[in-house]
């Protein structure tokens, strides 16, 4: 899954139909995940070790979107994490990434599968280059 998760989807269409309640986030945080999101924004296993923490991101650090069916959304900045203090999840691969609405806790708004997957051991800097990092709205092979 590259997308939106339910709740999200939720909020875009009461959004569309004029409903004022939902607000984006002027400053979202990107995480990574070692498991598999799933559609409901769960099952995303961030590492809790080893200095990892959340990174911000702006609308200045994406592209326009482009594409249809589905259209995408492309990182333009590069993204880099913390130095790795120790290994991230026993040196486990980091699989995917999410945009949370808070630096800690929560579940991802939107999620993606990373280009790379790979572990993150003790002195790495984890870094997602530009493009690496790609939201899908529409896609008909998301099964909705």
């Amino acid at each position: 899954m590259s997308g939106y998760t339910d709740a999200t989807e939720r909020a875009i269409l009461d959004h569309t139909f004029t409903d004022p309640a939902w607000v984006p986030a002027s400053t979202l945080y990107l995480g990574l995940s070692s498991t598999t999101p799933t559609d409901a924004g769960a099952n995303f296993t961030e590492p809790s070790t080893g200095a990892y923490a959340r990174v911000s991101t702006t609308a200045a650090d994406w592209d326009p979107a482009t594409g249809t069916a589905p259209v995408t959304k492309t990182n333009s900045a590069v993204k880099t994490f913390p130095t790795a203090t120790g290994d991230w999840l026993s040196g486990v691969d980091l699989t995917h990434f999410g945009l949370f609405e808070a630096l800690t806790g929560g579940a991802p708004i939107v999620c993606g599968p990373l280009t790379t997957p790979k572990p993150v051991l003790s002195a790495d800097t984890a870094t997602c280059g530009v493009g690496a990092l790609v939201i899908k709205l529409g896609d008909p092979a998301d099964g909705f």
